[in-house]
């Protein structure tokens, strides 16, 4: 496993934090450094065609072992890491043989990772656990994922005897941001099919996530003196107070799990004059997304008619675009896609934990551009955080799972249960 972590390490400290704020891809200059290194990496390891365009978007191809022909699969993975938590001077801990007590991320900032808060970690107990120093995040979103995919396949050349396929990897920059698939060639990545390395626990198998869209509230107002405000001043700030406590109660990511959507405000940015409130809308079913939506607007509308003599002009301008969508629509005819990856897990003794994303994915975008894209575990816990961390067992498993199956991928009917023929 050491070769295991000494990858992930040379990956997660190089800062590739991206930037919303940006228009250029990558977002920041700073991923390109390790994009870069992955390039001269992939060479080494003996990989074909690898290539980076102007957009630090790579691909690669494991040519195939074998005579008779088998579908181009793919792996794909995102090297950027978010901006919601500082991505700058990692600095990795390894606990060996974790004890199921509280970790000491930093003694001098009294900052725990503890399983009395975090009980997925005694899951891990007696494994080699991954943290963080407690300033920064790790990164293990999703550089477990390109840990997994280089290391499968440098496995898969040093290891001929194992049948299988041609197969193309890709990593992107920018999916933190939701940009990840937005200049992703699918023709020129050239797979029937691929599978993201971005879920988290070991087993996760995803072919359902969120639709998302993102809105901006801008709401107006009037400022007057305080004293001689009596029926002059509209102050904006409360006028988006009030628009968010028309929002339905209990529908917040905090309140909510499963298949539930939600509304989620995460910036709001205000004067007397003018306030901005900017939100995530969710929802897995594709019809409750859009009564969200509508939601939104008919708040706004109401908002307006009761202002309209006062203020003269629309006073609240709601603004909304969609970020992706469910990508089950597109996996479903291609189903067999998930049962060869479960199938892949059960062999390896791993169960399956197949649940809809509460987020998103490059695969959601992939699929909706003719590429359908599952998502499979890569290990991590905590992501977008100083309490992040990574099991190296699970990265070793991902790293199997990707290893079998490119493996079943290249057998009969790969691997299934052979379709019955029509009597």
């Amino acid at each position: 496993m050491q070769d295991i972590i000494d990858r992930f390490i040379s990956y997660v400290t190089i800062d590739t934090e991206s930037n919303p704020d940006s228009e250029t891809t990558p977002s920041t200059e700073k991923q390109w450094d390790l994009a870069n290194k992955l390039v001269e990496e992939l060479k080494t390891i003996g990989m074909q065609d690898v290539t980076i365009d102007d957009k630090a978007y790579i691909m690669a191809t494991l040519p195939s072992n074998v005579e008779h022909e088998v579908p181009v699969i793919g792996f794909i993975s995102h090297f950027d890491t978010s901006p919601d938590f500082c991505g700058a001077n990692v600095k990795p801990q390894i606990i060996k043989d974790y004890d199921g007590k509280d970790i000491v991320l930093n003694a001098e900032k009294n900052i725990v990772l503890s399983p009395s808060y975090f009980k997925d970690l005694l899951q891990y107990k007696g494994q080699t656990l991954i943290t963080t120093d407690g300033t920064t995040l790790l990164g293990a979103d999703d550089k477990a994922g390109i840990t997994e995919i280089v290391t499968a396949m440098e496995f898969l050349i040093n290891n001929p005897e194992i049948k299988h396929g041609k197969i193309r990897i890709g990593f992107t920059p920018d999916e933190e941001i939701g940009r990840g698939a937005h200049h992703f060639d699918v023709e020129k990545f050239g797979a029937q099919w691929a599978y993201t390395m971005d879920g988290s626990q070991v087993g996760e198998l995803e072919y359902e996530n969120f639709n998302a869209a993102g809105a901006k509230i801008t709401f107006k107002g009037k400022s007057v003196h305080p004293g001689y405000a009596k029926g002059k001043m509209i102050n904006s700030m409360l006028i988006a107070n009030d628009f968010i406590n028309e929002l339905p109660s209990g529908e917040t990511p905090e309140e909510t799990k499963g298949y539930e959507g939600f509304f989620h405000v995460h910036h709001f940015n205000g004067s007397i004059e003018e306030t901005v409130v900017e939100l995530i809308i969710r929802d897995h079913n594709s019809k409750k997304f859009e009564k969200r939506k509508e939601k939104i607007q008919k708040i706004a509308s109401k908002i307006n008619k009761k202002f309209s003599k006062q203020f003269g002009e629309d006073i609240v301008i709601a603004e909304i675009k969609d970020q992706y969508y469910n990508m089950k629509e597109k996996v479903l005819p291609v189903k067999y896609i998930v049962a060869i990856a479960e199938k892949a897990m059960k062999e390896l003794n791993i169960k399956p934990i197949i649940k809809p994303i509460r987020g998103g994915t490059d695969g959601s975008q992939l699929s909706y551009k003719g590429l359908p894209c599952p998502n499979i575990f890569a290990g991590g816990h905590n992501f977008h955080g100083k309490y992040e961390y990574v099991p190296v067992e699970s990265m070793q498993k991902a790293v199997e799972v990707i290893v079998k199956i490119a493996e079943l991928t290249a057998l009969p009917h790969f691997g299934l249960e052979a379709p019955k023929k029509e009597k």
